[in-house]
């Protein structure tokens, strides 16, 4: 006879957090509002090219921002430079959002008239692959100075994303990136997945990102 019981406490969190996620994505829907969660390593270029995207978009749709992090209000003050809704989410040591906090986040921020809600999650390829925040669409920005192999390395995140931006590609004669290689091994996991290489800063491919981004908004707030 058994003395204690076991539980599997990571299996329920997920589940819990999957149900959650489910709930504000019907919300979301309901109200009309985009929220399309991203994700990269720290340094693959978030937040230069949310700015850009932001700035390109803001006359088009009604924006808002949340910046998650451990600590520090850098990006929210950088991304505050855009006139657009932001708020800065401080995860007291988490390495990723869950459904529960972005919902705060959204609450706090305030979703009234917003048709996208742009989340820049924390920075690492671990963790926030294996919660649902409840977005419409999860997208990834992989940097060549990373190298082509991180496919290989972190397989769940690049199996979850909607769109994957391959930035910095200015740089692509200084690295050993194999483009190809990378966008093979990116559909083997993914096999719809839409893939855009592009330069954040000199603005090399965003046009095509800015369509992606404004189309699929649109297609979740006209349904």
């Amino acid at each position: 006879m058994e003395k204690f019981r076991i539980l599997e406490i990571k299996e329920s969190v997920f589940e819990d957090n999957n149900v959650q996620a489910d709930l504000l994505r019907a919300e979301l829907k309901e109200q009309k509002t985009f929220l399309l969660n991203v994700m990269s390593s720290p340094g693959a270029g978030k937040t230069t090219t949310l700015k850009k995207t932001v700035n390109a978009l803001k006359d088009q749709l009604n924006i808002g921002v949340m910046e998650a992090d451990i600590d520090s209000d850098v990006d929210a003050a950088t991304m505050a430079e855009t006139g657009v809704r932001v708020i800065q989410l401080h995860t007291g040591g988490m390495c990723h959002l869950d459904a529960d906090m972005t919902r705060q986040g959204l609450e706090g921020m305030g979703m009234e008239n917003l048709d996208l809600v742009i989340l820049e999650n924390v920075g690492n390829l671990v963790c926030p692959a294996e919660f649902d925040t409840g977005a419409a669409k999860n997208a990834m920005i992989l940097s060549v100075p990373e190298g082509d192999d991180k496919p290989l390395k972190y397989p769940l995140m690049f199996s979850i994303c909607d769109v994957l931006l391959i930035n910095k590609i200015d740089v692509l004669p200084y690295f050993n990136f194999d483009m190809e290689a990378c966008i093979e091994r990116v559909k083997k996991l993914s096999p719809n997945i839409k893939i855009i290489p592009i330069c954040a800063q000199t603005g090399e491919g965003m046009e095509e990102w800015y369509e992606w981004l404004h189309t699929e908004t649109k297609k979740w707030n006209e349904k």
